[in-house]
């Protein structure tokens, strides 16, 4: 993607869980600016902390910072020095070293890099964090700074609108399978150090099915391996950390359990949408007491050289198998993962039941009250605000260690997580989705003790849907390349020239842009708000799915407001308005911005939408089929009523000055630490969120449209037949290779490989 000096980033959202609206008349993204000189020249130095994480700094400035700076003797730069103490506890204890594994998912680690965090979170000033930042870049495990540095940055009133570089370029470990990896170090030593390098290295990437295929779900891959996809997922839980207390940073506290609901059945309903394109029904489920299905095998090492943990076929979870010939005295909770996570589920199934959960003072909290569903998440989520998790736990946590297969540590600090113990990697695995699918069954199993809507509630009296037209939906696979460069190890002097770069080239999913129009008849002028989704009309075996069984499966994929005038109302969108993301700018990308604005004085312009997670654009369709396959829009035209802020008095503060200068009456973007930006006054995923009657269900405001979505490739979408007034031109030509995922790998792509391999050694310059 291509930018200017004011950074014309991608506008991004949150897979309908954070969609920025604007008005009818809003054509282009709205920019603010950031800052000037002193920004980019912070901004500049943020940057520098990324590079080559992984290894020893060779900045000779950070080496001298990192030994003069002294945290005790400069607890005055802290606002909160009880943080600042308990993080000097942990590192004179001993901290996880360096070049150990790092995982959220362990309880040692998520305390020390909790308050590592609050270290950063608590500095008084930019120039006392960066100093922070730079002193434990060089003292700290390097995954437990990554993490706890872009937590802070992304939450300290001063920093929160510095955007992050693509984690997929920062740590390609674990986005990259390790035969890629070992090519780009072997390249690295092949190269002689001398000059500039003529030509970029360029590794074809395969997704890990490729060695080995243990289960047809591995067809999966070119969705649940995307480097996108997965960065989308990490940067969610960056910006909604599960540990992280509401009222101490003034987050949302309100709808923080409704809106971890929600984020996972959207991810579900989109996964499953996928799935039905490769011939796929119903996300598996399972159960604890018998063998697990779907192994996972997950072809990818740590930078340490220590493998991912495995998990073969018909698995089982049973305690005598889990650990078997492991002992239970050194290892904590983890070797009872299986009895905590059939406990806890059995815990919450019962509070379900009996509508109202316990506290840990043994009063009992109605579940079926306006604040009952957030409670429930609450509970789910086990953040801060669960009301018990003494009593109802942390089933995440345990979960996804039974499920991955992690073996037991030896000791705290030599662990070897499950690919689900990232989440950098979590959606490698089938058993995420399936977990996930069990966890938004439980809320399921309130909602369906919930009444459903009437017509009046659902009804727009005086306005009517016509029809919907949408342009010729075609997908198909495209090149993409990732500069992996921080993978291979860097000396001083090759640090300092900064002229050997690698790169991972894989083929990715996309989508041709189309427009699609609203026609809408009102009988008086009238504010609305437009909500528009696509989902599945029939199963894997071609049987239409009834509208109640199927609510679960429609994704929200535009939002907006808009103003109808009496009579009729042509409401046109196209697929670049729909406030997804575009690829994130790349780190020399980023770079080279900042450098740029520095010498040349000129202010720092963004998006409002660049600071926060989203999912991408790419994937606004689903890959669909080579003749076709069917799926249905639905619109609903409902009546604006106004959101209200609730929560306490903070969260109040947080929210008008981080929307100050840049929220304006057309343009309500995700805010960072307020989690969903709500656009109006109804539940998110509004009119699906609740069972659904078919009796008062279909009211004229809402219309469903059927829309057929073609699977080409690349060569048939540059012939002429497709070259209409329905698409942007020249869009795609650029793409002149055909794909052929998982089932055809040994055709095309393999061919393609196997050329590039012996024929061009991998050094051509494309």
């Amino acid at each position: 993607m291509k930018f200017t000096l004011v950074a014309v980033f991608a506008g991004l959202c949150a897979l309908a869980l954070a969609t920025p609206v604007y008005e009818e008349h809003q054509g282009e993204y709205h920019q603010h600016k950031v800052g000037g000189k002193d920004y980019l020249r912070q901004y500049k130095n943020v940057l520098t902390l990324f590079k080559y994480v992984h290894q020893p700094t060779h900045l000779q400035e950070h080496v001298t910072l990192a030994k003069e700076y002294d945290i005790q003797h400069n607890l005055a730069g802290y606002t909160n020095p009880q943080a600042v103490k308990e993080f000097l506890h942990y590192y004179r204890q001993g901290m996880l070293p360096r070049d150990e594994v790092f995982s959220v998912f362990y309880e040692y680690h998520l305390k020390q890099a909790v308050a590592l965090f609050k270290l950063f979170y608590y500095a008084k000033d930019f120039e006392t964090f960066y100093k922070t930042a730079v002193w434990a870049r060089y003292y700290v495990n390097q995954g437990m700074f990554l993490y706890s540095f872009s937590v802070a940055l992304i939450h300290r009133p001063d920093t929160y609108q510095m955007v992050l570089p693509p984690i997929y370029e920062i740590y390609p470990y674990y986005f990259f399978n390790t035969e890629v990896i070992q090519k780009a170090q072997h390249y690295k030593q092949m190269w002689t150090g001398t000059g500039v390098q003529q030509h970029q290295y360029t590794i074809y990437a395969n997704y890990s099915g490729y060695y080995l295929n243990l289960h047809p779900e591995q067809s999966m891959g070119y969705f649940t391996e995307d480097v996108g996809v997965n960065a989308y997922y990490y940067y969610y839980n960056l910006y909604r950390p599960f540990w992280m207390n509401s009222e101490e940073y003034g987050l949302n506290t309100y709808q923080r359990g409704e809106e971890f609901y929600y984020f996972y059945q959207q991810f579900l309903a989109r996964y499953y949408l996928e799935r039905l394109s490769n011939n796929f029904g119903e996300i598996g489920t399972y159960d604890y007491e018998d063998a697990f299905e779907t192994g996972y095998y997950p072809s990818m090492c740590y930078p340490n050289g220590l493998h991912f943990p495995q998990r073969h076929n018909w698995a089982q979870f049973l305690m005598n198998y889990y650990n078997y010939g492991q002992s239970f005295s050194m290892k904590g909770q983890y070797p009872y993962s299986y009895t905590k996570v059939v406990e806890y589920e059995r815990r919450i199934r019962d509070a379900i039941d009996a509508g109202f959960v316990f506290t840990e003072e043994g009063e009992k909290i109605k579940l079926f009250e306006p604040q009952g569903f957030n409670t429930l998440g609450n509970i789910i989520e086990s953040n801060p605000h669960s009301v018990n998790t003494r009593f109802y736990g942390y089933l995440q946590v345990f979960a996804r260690h039974l499920l991955g297969y992690s073996f037991q540590p030896l000791h705290q600090y030599k662990v070897a997580p499950s690919a689900l113990e990232h989440f950098e990697t979590s959606l490698r695995d089938p058993a995420f989705w399936q977990l996930y699918k069990r966890i938004i069954l439980y809320f399921q199993k309130y909602k369906y003790q919930l009444p459903h809507y009437t017509y009046d509630e659902l009804a727009f009296p005086g306005v009517k849907v016509e029809n919907i037209q949408v342009d010729r939906l075609v997908t198909y696979f495209e090149q993409y390349d990732v500069d992996i460069t921080n993978a291979v190890y860097m000396n001083h002097n090759e640090f300092e020239h900064n002229n050997f770069e690698v790169r991972a080239r894989q083929y990715r999913l996309n989508h041709k842009p189309f427009t699609y129009k609203i026609n809408v008849v009102s009988e008086k002028p009238t504010q609305a708000v437009v909500r528009v989704f696509i989902g599945p009309k029939y199963d894997e075996y071609g049987r239409f799915i009834q509208i109640d069984e199927n609510r679960m499966n429609f994704v929200e994929f535009d939002k907006f407001k808009y103003e109808l005038k009496a009579g009729q109302n042509v409401i046109e969108r196209n697929s670049r308005q729909i406030y997804y993301a575009s690829d994130r700018t790349t780190y020399k990308q980023l770079y080279q911005l900042t450098m740029t604005g520095m010498t040349q004085g000129e202010e720092f312009m963004a998006h409002g939408s660049e600071f926060y997670y989203a999912f991408p654009n790419r994937f606004l369709l689903p890959k669909g089929k080579h003749g076709g396959q069917t799926y249905q829009f639905y619109v609903i035209v409902s009546q604006y009523k106004p959101f209200t802020m609730y929560g306490q008095q903070q969260q109040r503060q947080v929210y008008q000055k981080r929307t100050q200068g840049y929220q304006n009456e057309y343009y309500k973007y995700p805010v960072v630490g307020l989690g969903v930006q709500y656009l109006d006054a109804y539940p998110l995923g509004y009119p699906f969120d609740k069972p659904i009657d078919e009796y008062t269900f279909y009211v004229p405001n809402a219309h469903f449209q059927d829309v057929v979505i073609y699977h080409k490739e690349t060569d048939e979408i540059n012939t002429s037949a497709y070259h209409d007034n329905t698409y942007e031109h020249g869009y795609g030509s650029q793409y002149q290779q055909g794909y052929k995922h998982q089932q055809g790998y040994e055709t095309k792509y393999d061919q393609e490989y196997e050329t590039k391999q012996h024929g061009y050694q991998y050094n051509q310059e494309y």
